[in-house]
């Protein structure tokens, strides 16, 4: 089977072809560079010892992924391309639209003109919005109460390929709604590197570690929580990834919806120790303002996953920050 993934280049993207070759399957990528690095083709062979074909197109560019497709055949698309800050999403609306929704009708187009069926979604638990169940099940209601662009647009993007099953009897759609991803891979190569200021708590607690941001701000440690800070479920990105393989064999017309994460929830604090007490060393940290829209508990029912697609976590956030240590001293 020849795959193409949008976006191979990124964080999860470059893990999930890391899987991908461990399967034999067949890989070629699509990405535009912009949040990712041209080195990361070098470390995927230098850990699988495979090389994947390489396009530096973007989606928005209709007439370069046409001919992607024209010189290929591929079997499966696995699509992770789009901007996915969600604070800068709330700053630049028209470019965060433009570009994940374009990309993807865009690339919707090629695949119906070139006769590919199958499609999995790199979607998002921000779908969900405030359900007002801290517990995640995949037939809750999506769309209201979204805050951000960004997860707007993850929440159309859904819809867009609904109705492309509706049109098509043909087309198979598989949705894989994150939670939050964390780590990297065990050998160091490949890890989460996101230019700017993230937004996410595990790369800021790597650029303090590397000195990068003076302090780790916490917003809020007055939540109706154990310690009160906020609760999340965190995934290891290569049990993530993994989500994605299993995926591929439970493929049939019409929509699948799975929830990737782990079921559990860590707290801020919970993570902050976890990575000190992995690296030793004490992290700078400083208690701030709540932040709109933060909800204080969120976690995944995976058991949708673990029935149809025998896919469940076996790495811990541990692990997480065992691998990620071992990829800031590859870097250093």
């Amino acid at each position: 089977m020849r795959i193409l993934v949008t976006g191979g280049t990124g964080y999860i993207g470059s893990h999930t072809i890391i899987e991908l070759y461990a399967k034999g399957y067949e890989v070629d990528i699509v990405d535009n560079l912009f949040n990712s690095k041209i080195t990361t083709l070098d470390k995927i062979e230098k850990i699988t010892g495979k090389r994947p074909g390489f396009y530096e197109v973007d989606l928005r560019d209709a007439e370069n992924l046409d001919k992607v497709f024209a010189e290929n055949k591929y079997d499966l698309v696995i699509h992770f391309a789009g901007l996915k800050a969600v604070g800068e999403s709330v700053g630049k609306p028209l470019e965060y639209y433009e570009n994940n929704i374009g990309g993807t009708t865009n690339l919707l187009k090629c695949m119906r003109k070139y006769g590919v069926h199958k499609i999995i979604f790199s979607s998002s638990a921000t779908v969900y919005g405030d359900p007002g169940n801290p517990k995640y099940v995949e037939t809750m209601e999506t769309g209201r109460g979204l805050t951000n662009p960004y997860g707007k647009t993850k929440y159309m993007i859904e819809e867009i390929l609904k109705d492309c099953t509706v049109a098509d009897p043909e087309f198979q759609v598989t949705l894989l709604r994150y939670f939050n991803p964390i780590g990297n891979h065990p050998s160091g190569e490949i890890g989460e590197d996101p230019n700017g200021i993230p937004n996410n708590l595990m790369p800021v607690i790597m650029k303090v570690a590397r000195g990068e941001i003076k302090e780790l701000l916490i917003y809020g440690n007055d939540y109706p929580t154990p310690d009160g800070t906020c609760l999340r479920d965190y995934i290891h990105v290569v049990d993530l990834a993994k989500g994605h393989v299993a995926a591929i064999a439970k493929m049939e017309p019409g929509v699948s919806i799975y929830n990737l994460g782990s079921g559990k929830t860590s707290s801020v604090f919970d993570m902050i120790h976890a990575f000190e007490t992995a690296s030793g060393e004490k992290l700078p940290t400083k208690i701030a303002p709540r932040r709109d829209g933060d909800l204080p508990e969120f976690y995944a029912d995976p058991s949708k996953a673990e029935r149809e697609l025998n896919w469940h976590t076996e790495l811990t956030i541990e692990d997480a920050m065992r691998d990620t240590i071992r990829f800031l001293k590859n870097e250093s």
